[in-house]
């Protein structure tokens, strides 16, 4: 799907739980301005919600020798190639574009900017002074899976997908087979909507695969409408990027929640030690950019217990989500993981199928 993929992270640096750097001059004056560009409206919960906590971590750690603003609610294309820019030309020396759809511009302003540094965060294409980071949002999905299996009696998972990129797929397909590891009947039926964040259609979509007899759902969108309307409708779901109990109280059976401010923090503070560099860094449970949290009161302690089990397993490596004693399908009947066997990063990065259980294709 993206043939470059996998070869932009085959360079990827060394990554530990401090996210060591290697030297880069010169140190920058103090108070070091770090910008930050958001996809869609700052709101109590999501995935702009958890890259503002990673701002405010910046400050709390970094205090006086950073200065920080965000710009919220930028269309990806021509507007956030407008504030990328804008932020540069103000004097800021870092700049953070978490949106896959910001990559090709951060590039461009990049090229105009030398002596900013950029991080495109979901993006894969780096440059002297581009770096991308990512997280291994799957390995979160899978544990959600095994959750939504325990707790299904239709054995019918919705899935509200933006759009049809490997990071969604591998979302998609983990959480699949999480759930299919407990349940052999499950099945995931998907609806994309080929946006990140449309609340009004994103509780459509809802609604629609609830009326499909689903009674758990999933999403990979940015608000939480999806949660509500789980509430509204007395059905369970799976909250993403934070953690969404003040929406949906009674239906959240844990929250995927993404850790930025660890990230973030050392890599301001790579600038201003003068230690930054460009690299590729894609954490997970590991490295805690990713965990499961949030249960909950629907959830029988013994599931608490299975899923945080096996989280520790994922970050022990005793437990791949891609991984395979037996052959893995996909949804028409072709081997993607022979029988013990798993896939590699670059075929991870790849992804380009649905695996068997999951209704749905892939949109164009």
């Amino acid at each position: 799907m993206y043939k470059n993929l996998a070869a932009a992270f085959a360079a990827a640096c060394v990554i530990t739980s401090a996210f060591a750097q290697t030297s880069h001059p010169p140190q920058p004056v103090e108070p070091l301005k770090v910008g930050f560009v958001y996809v869609a409206p700052l709101l109590d919960a999501g995935w702009v919600h958890q890259h503002d906590e990673g701002r405010k971590a910046v400050e709390a750690a970094l205090g006086n020798r950073v200065q920080t603003r965000f710009v919220e609610n930028v269309a990806e294309g021509p507007d956030g190639e407008r504030v990328i820019r804008d932020l540069a030309q103000q004097g800021y020396g870092l700049i953070f574009t978490p949106s896959f759809g910001y990559m090709e511009a951060t590039l461009k302003v990049a090229q105009e900017f030398p002596s900013v540094r950029f991080e495109s965060i979901t993006g894969y294409k780096t440059a002297a002074n581009v770096a991308t980071a990512n997280a291994r949002y799957y390995e979160g999905r899978y544990l959600a899976g095994i959750a939504a299996g325990r707790l299904t009696k239709s054995h019918v998972a919705g899935y509200v997908a933006g759009f049809p990129i490997p990071e969604v797929l591998q979302g998609i397909n983990a959480f699949a087979l999480g759930m299919r590891s407990v349940d052999a009947q499950a099945q995931v039926h998907v609806v994309w909507l080929n946006a990140w964040f449309d609340p009004t259609r994103e509780r459509d979509a809802a609604m629609t695969l609830f009326n499909q007899n689903a009674d758990v759902i999933a999403f990979h969108t940015a608000s939480t409408a999806v949660m509500a309307a789980a509430q509204e409708r007395g059905k369970l779901a799976v909250a993403y990027h934070s953690d969404m109990r003040n929406v949906a109280p009674d239906a959240q059976i844990l929250a995927v929640t993404h850790q930025w401010g660890a990230y973030y923090t050392q890599r301001a503070r790579a600038v201003l030690n003068g230690s930054w560099k460009s690299c590729n860094v894609w954490g997970g449970v590991k490295e805690g950019m990713i965990r499961v949290e949030g249960f909950g009161s629907k959830v029988p302690k013994a599931v608490q217990d299975e899923v945080l089990a096996r989280q520790k397993d994922i970050a022990a490596d005793k437990l791949q989500p891609f991984a395979a004693r037996a052959a893995v399908l996909d949804n028409e009947g072709h081997v993607v993981i022979p029988a013990g066997t798993r896939l590699s990063d670059a075929q991870i990065l790849n992804m380009n199928y649905l695996v068997a259980g999951v209704q749905g294709k892939v949109a164009q």
